[in-house]
């Protein structure tokens, strides 16, 4: 059941509430079909479309009988190195009066917004091919933005952006207002607003490049005009919410701010077609998404939505009526595997689950507890606790990133894993982003410390637990995906050992190898820099570690994955060969890096894969490979 594809998903009325279309996956191996249903009366039959031989990932209402679909296609079996993978993009319009699709001539291109104020309107982006060597994160890099008229069938370019210019947002009557750029010999990156009717661009701040600090800009201020609502330290360890002045190019007004953890976001209107870019809560993260609404009905909407929902946990209104009279809501958390519903003058019903037959009462809840590692630092963790009474066995689930906040609503393999029994930690180690500017940064500031102190918040969240009475000593194991697959790779070398076997899924297995992938460190520039290249040429390199691995590894690997190339998987296998340490190796055939590229075969794959190593090379001392490492 945890292996198979969303069954429901995206879920979303049309802009007179009349329709709601949805996304289904109606087999195990089957693409995504587009059902679009009569909201009055959703035993219809519905307008079923399929884009076959392509998948549809995504849909936008534009208005009532204009959908504009995402789609995606494999093009190609071998990747073509570093971030170029099998897949390319395309969108094209579906006209529901007409039935028929109609494209749009761009490559690979991404939905920047609907027009809420022309309903025939869209804007679109590409990112035009610039050479590898180019001095600059290839997130951002400039692109190009395109005005598509469905109702003509055209085509206008808006805007083309340059090193210096870019990275716009647009209005809701399709002007731009914001924009990015990044000045190379001043080595600093500048935010630009342009003012309603405004013909130039004005710099309101300045970033420099070696700052690790955030500063980013959410929306317009609606109750200062002129003002800005941005996520921005300024010189605090947490982030919080100001309102920034762009006439005085200053912080005038902090908002919102915490002493525990960052601020997460904002949270916009629930009816975006009546009231676009309108922010109405500020949320932050810790054991839950939290809200502090400056919108009184929003906030008593969602407070009514919380009682009425089962296991209401992270509870959205997904899309809204013009008139506001018709909405979609989504609920998921530890024990809804995610929920659609719709209300409809006074009338709530559900849609339908994204995963029906896991059932609320097989899933498991999700604690945060905060525990001391050996030098002291306090480590926040995610603990998955299965249903009955414990010690349980124990999987130890880094993130990956590193470098990223890691948000557990329903993680499917901690469900997963807690469902079969285990016990799952999710240890937020230092690096970790969203609980403040020393704890990310701790990471690399004064060397890089994957491998060292990185790994011992993890080791530590284990032993923690172990002494609380909650984990069998003798049944503790990792499992990681991408950084989290070389924490296990660390961690199968570690003394003295706390584990009994790891599983690395697409782990790095030679960072410094990884990091030449990047072209050459002039790819990286100031605080990004500073942060790969210290974290990196410091860590403790698995393929170095071989040697000293003194545990069972399960290896699994996707073939052509472009973010950690199958060749790390490669030569990490050849030199445990050379050592005769006991693993197993599972690649998934046709497998990205990433989990939308994990279909249903591979899902299965990996979860029985993991569930017969740990209960039979991992945790039976009898097991041949257990008895290998003692020869």
């Amino acid at each position: 059941y945890f292996a198979l594809r969303e069954v429901v998903f995206d879920v979303e009325v049309s802009p007179s509430g009349d329709r709601i279309a949805m996304l289904k996956i109606l087999s195990r191996n089957g693409n995504p079909v587009l059902h679009i249903h009569e909201t009055d009366d959703l035993d219809r039959k519905p307008i079923v479309v399929d884009a076959d031989p392509m998948e549809i990932r995504g849909y936008y209402w534009v208005n009532d009988e204009d959908l504009v679909l995402i789609l995606r296609q494999k093009v190609r079996d071998r990747i073509e190195g570093q971030n170029r993978g099998v897949y390319e993009n395309k969108i094209t319009r579906l006209n529901l009066r007409k039935m028929k699709f109609e494209d749009f001539d761009l490559a690979d291109p991404a939905v920047e917004s609907i027009v809420p104020k022309d309903p025939n309107k869209i804007i679109v982006s590409t990112q035009p091919g610039l050479d590898d060597d180019l001095s600059l994160n290839t997130q951002f890099r400039p692109r190009a933005y395109y005005l598509l008229d469905l109702k003509k069938g055209s085509e206008q370019l808006l805007i083309r952006g340059k090193i210096d210019l870019s990275q716009f947002e647009f209005d809701e009557d399709g002007e731009p207002w914001l924009a990015r750029g990044f000045e190379a010999a001043e080595g600093e990156y500048v935010w630009y607003y342009r003012p309603k009717g405004g013909k130039g661009w004005d710099p309101i701040y300045r970033h420099d490049e070696d700052s690790h600090e955030v500063f980013t800009v959410f929306a317009k201020d609606s109750a200062l005009p002129g003002n800005l609502l941005v996520g921005a330290n300024n010189g605090h360890d947490k982030g919080g919410l100001w309102s920034y002045s762009t006439s005085k190019n200053e912080f005038d007004e902090l908002v919102y701010r915490r002493s525990d953890v960052d601020i997460y976001g904002v949270r916009g209107h629930s009816n975006n077609w009546a009231n676009p870019g309108l922010v109405t809560a500020v949320s932050y993260f810790k054991d839950k998404f939290h809200y502090e609404y400056f919108d009184e009905i929003e906030g008593a909407t969602y407070a009514q939505l919380e009682q009425v929902i089962p296991n209401a946990h992270y509870v959205a209104i997904q899309s809204r009526s013009l008139d506001g009279n018709t909405f979609t809501v989504f609920n998921q958390g530890p024990r809804d595997p995610g929920t659609y519903y719709l209300y409809k003058e006074g009338h709530f019903s559900t849609i339908g689950s994204e995963q029906p037959l896991v059932m609320s009462e097989n899933l498991a809840d999700v604690e945060l507890i905060s525990y001391t590692a050996r030098d002291g630092r306090k480590i926040p963790a995610y603990v998955t606790v299965p249903n009955g009474e414990g010690p349980f066995p124990l999987v130890v689930l880094p993130h990956g990133g590193p470098f990223v906040q890691e948000i557990i609503v329903y993680d499917e393999w901690a469900q997963m894993l807690a469902n079969n029994g285990y016990m799952v930690v999710q240890p937020q180690f230092r690096g970790s982003q969203g609980w403040g500017l020393d704890h990310y940064i701790s990471a690399f500031i004064d060397g890089g410390q994957a491998g060292y102190k990185m790994q011992d918040d993890k080791d530590d969240a284990a032993l923690y637990l172990i002494e609380e009475g909650r984990v069998d000593p003798d049944r503790v194991a990792m499992f990681g995906w991408s950084y989290g697959g070389y924490a296990a790779l660390v961690a199968a070398s570690r003394t003295p050992q706390i584990y009994k076997c790891v599983i690395a899924g697409a782990a790095v297995a030679d960072q410094i190898r990884q990091l030449n992938e990047y072209a050459n460190d002039n790819f990286f520039r100031g605080a990004v820099k500073e942060q790969q290249t210290k974290y990196r040429r410091a860590a403790v390199n698995p393929i170095d570690e071989a040697e000293k691995v003194n545990v069972p590894i399960l290896l699994i690997h996707g073939s052509v994955d472009q973010r950690v190339q199958p060749y790390h998987a490669k030569i990490y296998r050849d030199k445990l060969d050379r050592y005769n340490k006991p693993y197993k190796y599972i690649e998934l055939d046709g497998a990205d890096h990433f989990s939308n590229t994990l279909f249903f075969e591979h899902q299965i794959t990996l979860y029985e894969s993991m569930i017969d190593f740990l209960e039979n090379d991992c945790f039976d001392p009898d097991s041949p490979m257990q008895a290998r490492l003692g020869d």
